[in-house]
């Protein structure tokens, strides 16, 4: 073919975002206040040679202050948090030992809230992060 140029098939590219799912004593889900003054699971951006499993029980720790454990993959979906930013999420069900003491707050966010399983749907947060939560609270009334 004349008068065409070749392209290179360049990947699309996100960044993976691992976040957890993890409930306290009272089975209330801990969910955290960022910048844009939306709810969101504790978590972070995959790197280095961390598995997804370790990354989410290192987020856990240090954005709540609770050592967690990671159970079942729960679902995966990519969120646009600004217009042109596209982020692969990745979250786990977890538990946590001493999810009795209140979380601690890290300087990645606003505030700290325990939710009801009743109150996750009024709340300002991604569908993706409400539908993972209700994943989780339906595996847990399975077991």
């Amino acid at each position: 073919m004349t008068g065409q140029t070749e392209q290179h098939y360049v990947p699309t590219a996100f960044p993976i975002s691992i976040k957890a799912v993890v409930l306290d004593p009272r089975h209330r889900v801990l969910l955290l206040k960022n910048e844009r003054q939306e709810w969101e699971l504790p978590g972070g951006k995959l790197e280095g040679t961390e598995t997804p499993e370790e990354r989410v029980v290192t987020e856990v720790r240090e954005e709540s202050g609770w050592t967690a454990t990671a159970g079942p993959l729960l679902d995966v979906w990519t969120y646009e948090p600004i217009p042109g930013r596209k982020v692969f999420i990745v979250t786990y069900g977890c538990t946590a030992t001493d999810a009795h003491q209140p979380p601690v707050v890290s300087h990645e966010h606003k505030e700290a809230g325990l939710f009801h399983r009743d109150e996750v749907p009024g709340l300002v947060m991604p569908q993706g992060y409400k539908d993972s939560i209700a994943r989780w609270y339906e595996l847990r009334h399975q077991a």
